[in-house]
């Protein structure tokens, strides 16, 4: 799991809006702040988590990165190539190198498909093998993700959510894809099956050499699998830096409340952590200043004014918080 410096996503400046109906019979409008002027890399070989509350822009972020929505402003550059400025025909042989992974593998399998079907689909689309050898591809791939051959044959209401999740990611490699966004992948899972499906996916990295874009809604599962994380609050990117560092020593205060939140065996909750009160803003009208002030315990006048910016507080480590310092 060991990343390469080399940035294999460029994210500068992305920023999506979706204008919405609102009021009585809809007659009013107003614009949901999805994503608000996040810039990241994405390494080559590693694993990038991002995580945050229900409404904070992760997946959007991840349909974005893929253009399944294109960005309102902003630029995403793939291996050098500025995807905002291909048009839907011409990404269809890129896609092919920028894969998804559901949370919800049911709803995504369809159902008069067998699993040889679902996974030879996009195999014979891209044309990746002659039409004689798609079969030993399809089986190949069963072998990769840990099912056995004589499931090529059944369909997804036969199987559990976990065995159709390896579908899923199947059919996802079927394209032999270098980027792959696994979109709250686990969070549909029994607790068990999670931890054997976060296996899958470490070994697949280290065998294919793939690079990951995991989203998650609980920080505490991405330790095992993250080499860096980062975190998102309605819209922005308030915090990125390497797992270890954003785990045990967090720089923003709520990464500190979802850390707060976890609970952990045999620990007690002694209230002097910084749980995050009230709930998050409506993203059609985001607060004033940091975004995150209406619900930080440690806020001030300016917080209410002023924007943090991303910047790096320590090597490797940024946070978007004016008093980021006194967290170190």
């Amino acid at each position: 799991m060991t990343a390469v410096a080399a940035p294999l996503i460029e994210v500068s400046g992305l920023t999506k809006h979706y204008k919405v109906r609102t009021g009585r019979f809809g007659r009013g409008e107003a614009v949901v702040h999805a994503l608000d002027d996040v810039s990241f890399d994405v390494l080559k070989g590693e694993t990038l988590s991002v995580v945050g509350e229900s409404g904070s822009g992760k997946s959007t972020l991840g349909l974005t990165l893929l253009q399944l929505r294109r960005a309102t402003s902003g630029t995403v550059v793939f291996n050098g190539q500025n995807l905002g400025e291909v048009s839907d025909r011409a990404l269809a042989p890129i896609r092919q190198r920028l894969q998804i992974v559901f949370q919800d593998p049911f709803s995504t399998l369809h159902p008069r498909m067998t699993v040889g079907e679902a996974i030879a689909l996009p195999i014979r689309f891209h044309r990746l093998v002659e039409p004689s050898k798609v079969r030993e591809r399809v089986l190949a791939i069963l072998d990769d993700v840990g099912l056995p051959r004589r499931y090529e044959n059944h369909y997804p209401h036969e199987m559990s959510g976990g065995q159709c999740q390896r579908v899923a990611i199947g059919r996802a490699l079927a394209c032999e894809p270098e980027f792959i966004v696994c979109d709250e992948a686990i969070s549909a899972l029994d607790v068990s099956v999670q931890a054997q499906i976060v296996n899958l996916l470490v070994d697949l990295q280290e065998k294919l050499g793939l690079t990951y874009l995991f989203i998650a809604h609980d920080i505490s599962v991405v330790r095992h699998i993250s080499n860096r994380v980062a975190v998102m609050y309605l819209g922005h990117m308030v915090e990125l830096g390497p797992v270890d560092g954003v785990c045990e020593r967090p720089l923003h205060p709520y990464t500190q409340a979802l850390l707060s939140a976890v609970p952990r065996l045999g620990e007690r909750f002694t209230g002097e952590e910084p749980i995050a009160g009230g709930e998050i803003p409506s993203p059609t009208a985001p607060p004033s200043g940091c975004r995150f002030h209406t619900r930080c315990p440690f806020a001030t006048d300016r917080c209410t004014v002023e924007l943090p910016v991303l910047r790096e507080v320590k090597v490797g480590h940024r946070a978007a918080c004016h008093y980021a310092e006194r967290f170190l």
